[in-house]
């Protein structure tokens, strides 16, 4: 995290099919280098259901919101100076970019049981089929793109509904229960408050504790459950 948060950054160039202006950007220093994901807050475009200038630290919040969840895996990521001002900066994942949700679905969906839960937590308005990753070593999906979420209005909108209605996995709700409290209290609320406003860290906790008491994946509303385009 040193290297994310103090490195020198240096454009590369800008990542394709992305809504706002995404840069695959290099950070090094002290001999060591990474590559990262740089999403300038200056290059947010306007949404009218998302305050102005708040996506990049949604997608720090949800790095740790994961990261207290212990699920899904989520790249690290930080909110930092680069050449186009303050963005989000996320440790770019080695993947195989060919393969999404739809391609990975009829063999490794019980993976995905995680990034269902949690979208619905952070209530994701956005999980596209390609906002999944595997990693070139085919080992761990990532999930990336986190920056509508945390909406106090339920906004959930994904391709991954193929859960919906079943019980979630015992392990996930105790997880979800324990999150609440963080949530309300403690460090998790103190890092989430400059990213989120205090309604959305305490929606995001009543989310967590009735997905914990429910423990059913929800179903597809009958309007706008489905992001598009679906990668």
């Amino acid at each position: 995290m040193a290297l994310l948060a103090g490195g020198d950054m240096r454009l590369l160039g800008l990542m394709p099919n992305a809504s706002n202006y995404t840069f695959l950007a290099e950070v090094a220093g002290d001999g060591h280098a990474m590559f990262v994901v740089y999403k300038p807050v200056a290059g947010e475009i306007p949404l009218w259901d998302f305050p102005d200038g708040t996506l990049a630290g949604r997608e720090v919040a949800a790095f740790l919101l994961a990261s207290s969840l212990g699920w899904p895996n989520v790249p690290p990521t930080i909110l930092r100076d680069g050449p186009h001002g303050v963005g989000s900066a996320q440790v770019f994942v080695d993947a195989d970019f060919a393969q999404h949700y739809f391609t990975l679905r009829e063999t490794r969906l019980e993976e995905f049981r995680t990034v269902a839960a949690f979208d619905v937590i952070a209530n994701n308005a956005d999980r596209k089929g390609g906002a999944c990753l595997v990693g070139a070593d085919d080992r761990s999906i990532w999930s990336i793109d986190h920056g509508v979420c945390f909406n106090v209005v339920p906004k959930l909108r994904t391709v991954i509904w193929e859960f919906a209605g079943d019980r979630v996995p015992a392990t996930l709700l105790a997880d979800a229960r324990r999150v609440v409290g963080e949530l309300r209290s403690g460090p998790l609320r103190e890092a989430l408050l400059p990213l989120l406003t205090a309604d959305e860290v305490d929606v995001t906790a009543k989310r967590a504790e009735r997905l914990a008491s429910q423990g059913c994946y929800p179903k597809p509303g009958s309007e706008r459950s489905y992001p598009w385009p679906p990668v």
